[in-house]
């Protein structure tokens, strides 16, 4: 977590060609300008890159109106920023009182053919270095399994489950070299990785416990050496989510010819999981001793704002506003573990003093547990 006046959440989301990676981001960006979504959200979501904003617009449009895919992508290593800038609120929760101003969300797409297939040359092994580098301060990774694939290899998935894995475990090892350097584990590289069936309208009985027990019966020990392949990446393993948190996604309902885009699964859920479940996941590791103090340090920088802006305590100006800006690691812990009536109570609270701040992150945390009940998550214990 970054802070500087907006909180900045990286997420790396990995998939092979043809998984839906493109089509996924530009159904959630393009959901967020619907006039219905503007009326009822308590924020505005704001392209980094108007141009880049356009396209994923123009690429939606073209599949509520016209039926129309967007062009696929080949070798696109693309970066893509959205502002989560918070409606007006009350006066007593001005810029100045608020710990942050905004969360700024950055979706690095890294392309899946650098997975299945050899680099051209020089040139191109360079780009596929420096592109997941850029990605290194991710908290999160969503690995994407494609429904059509596992509807391909009925009753032998397998077959596609192990290639998937296998080619994402070599691809990491080609990397491994590059990216360490003297050969010193990386403290910043994605901790959570999340394994998420994309294209899930095309199976729909496929519940997310049905999803876990599919990937566990059929590829569980491709899922452990991927693990042991990325723990070996990084500094201090045991803060490590690998295949242990799962999530449905769907970009629409596809129809032979009519796309609906309004029939989306899970995708609610990218901006909680980039937000919340990091400094959750983080926290509890943080208060099981698994996390060395540099790395802790890393990890928990900004759960401090985080922490007060889910409680609703206000930063304030002056000495005696940097003594009450310490928040410690009681405070980061009452907000991670926040739950139940006290998270509604919390919500109701600020939505009623239109602390919109407060009352989005409690939400996001809200929608974590309704993405469970729904049985579209499910999250990791540890």
């Amino acid at each position: 977590m970054e802070l500087n006046r907006a909180l900045e959440q990286h997420i790396a989301v990995f998939g092979e060609s043809g998984s839906g990676k493109t089509v996924m981001l530009s159904s959630f960006y393009g959901a967020t300008q619907e006039p219905q979504y503007l009326q009822k959200s308590l924020f505005h979501v704001l392209p980094g890159d108007i141009g880049q904003g356009n396209r994923l617009h123009r690429n939606y449009l073209g599949m509520r109106n016209s039926a129309r895919l967007p062009e696929p992508t080949r070798f696109a290593s693309t970066s893509y920023s959205f502002s989560v800038k918070l409606k007006e609120g009350s006066g007593n929760n001005g810029l100045n009182a608020r710990p942050f101003d905004a969360l700024r969300l950055v979706w690095h797409d890294y392309p899946g053919e650098w997975f299945e297939e050899d680099v051209s040359g020089p040139e191109e092994a360079q780009r596929r270095i420096d592109t997941f580098r850029a990605l290194l301060g991710s908290d999160v990774a969503l690995l994407l399994v494609d429904a059509q694939r596992l509807l391909d290899n009925s009753g032998e998935e397998e077959r596609y489950l192990k290639s998937l894995l296998g080619n994402f475990r070599n691809g990491l090892l080609t990397l491994k070299e590059d990216l360490l350097e003297d050969g010193k584990p990386l403290v910043e590289f994605p901790r959570i990785w999340i394994i998420a069936l994309s294209k899930s309208d095309l199976l729909p009985d496929m519940k997310v416990f049905k999803f876990r027990d599919l990937l566990i019966e059929k590829a569980s020990d491709d899922i452990d050496e991927l693990r042991k392949v990325i723990a070996g990446l990084v500094e201090g393993s045991d803060a490590l989510s690998v295949g242990e948190d799962f999530v449905l996604l769907s970009s629409a309902k596809f129809g032979t010819d009519k796309i609906e885009v309004t029939e989306r699964v899970g995708l609610e859920l990218i901006l909680p999981l980039a937000a919340i479940l990091p400094f959750e996941r983080h926290a509890r590791w943080a208060e099981a001793m698994h996390i060395p103090g540099k790395l802790a340090e890393n990890l928990l920088r900004g759960a401090g704002s985080l922490a007060a802006g889910l409680l609703g305590r206000a930063r304030m100006s002056g000495p005696l506003g940097l003594l009450l800006n310490l928040i410690g690691p009681d405070v980061v812990q009452e907000a991670a573990n926040m739950a139940g009536d006290r998270l509604r109570d919390i919500n109701a609270q600020a939505m009623a003093k239109r602390d919109y701040l407060t009352a989005t992150l409690t939400g996001f945390k809200m929608d974590l547990v309704k993405g469970e009940k729904e049985q579209t998550l499910l999250r990791s214990r540890r």
